[in-house]
């Protein structure tokens, strides 16, 4: 599954999911762009992509913003000369009940997880249908697929790039051009700390439990890795995956099974 040089970007790969992701493409022997709002530690991802021997860019922008994901395509093509490969991985998460969440929590939560998809996806896109060519891939969850209470405004998001991932499919067939999610379940990233501890608040459980409580539900018995889901993002940018195109895939170790 080794790749021909080919160019990807990377977004929210500053840590987590993303980070796991972009280092796994850089094995599979794809140049990499990662992006994300935290320079500090996106230059350090850099660096270890070149440690691997693919080339790297650090883009600093901010999915949420137009001029700024078409600055970063841009960007990406003057260096490299294409873009085979979209990963819109950003996305961020708020532990509220829905009575209790605001205009502005909402407005947030899309903002990142829905409009920067469709930001990324888009300009992604336009550059691919010139090439004829290219894979764009999308960060979902199993959350978009059956609605976590104290997440419902991140569940909806997550609905709505699985509906997003589906229309895409169809219109950019033509041009040859995949378009697929991924689902992850229950990571042991940065992410799922903050909702166990803001999940506990609300349940009156000690930080850990409710980690622990939704761990449980994991068929596999073990917390997902970064890794995990890198591994599946490695077979949808690769060629083995060229016939697939509008599906959204869960890897969440069996929490859900549909």
């Amino acid at each position: 599954m080794k790749a021909n040089d080919k160019v990807a970007i990377v977004t929210g790969a500053a840590r987590g999911i993303g980070r796991s992701i972009a280092l796994r493409l850089a094995v599979d022997g794809h140049h990499v762009v990662v992006n994300d709002v935290n320079e500090e530690k996106l230059r350090l991802v850099a660096e270890e992509i070149r440690t691997l021997g693919r080339r790297s860019l650090a883009i600093a922008a901010d999915v949420s913003v137009g001029k700024e994901v078409y600055a970063m395509v841009d960007q990406t093509v003057q260096e490299f000369g294409r873009l085979d490969i979209m990963v819109a991985n950003a996305g961020i998460a708020q532990v509220k009940q829905a009575i209790e969440i605001t205009e502005e929590d909402w407005d947030k939560v899309f903002a990142v997880n829905a409009k920067g998809v469709f930001l990324c996806d888009q300009a992604a896109a336009k550059q691919m249908m010139k090439q004829k060519s290219g894979k764009i891939i999308n960060c979902a969850s199993i959350a978009g697929r059956s609605g976590f209470s104290l997440l419902s405004h991140y569940s909806a998001t997550k609905f709505a790039v699985i509906g997003f991932t589906q229309a895409l499919a169809k219109e950019l067939g033509p041009f040859g051009i995949t378009v697929n999610a991924y689902c992850p379940g229950i990571v042991g990233t940065d992410m799922w700390e903050l909702i166990d501890e803001k999940m506990g608040s609300y349940l009156g459980l000690p930080k850990g439990d409710t980690l622990k409580k939704y761990a449980e539900l994991i068929t596999l018995g073990r917390v997902e890795t970064p890794e995990d889901v890198a591994c599946l993002v490695s077979y949808l940018a690769s060629d083995d995956a060229n016939y697939m195109t509008g599906q959204s895939i869960n890897i969440c170790g069996g929490v859900l099974m549909n």
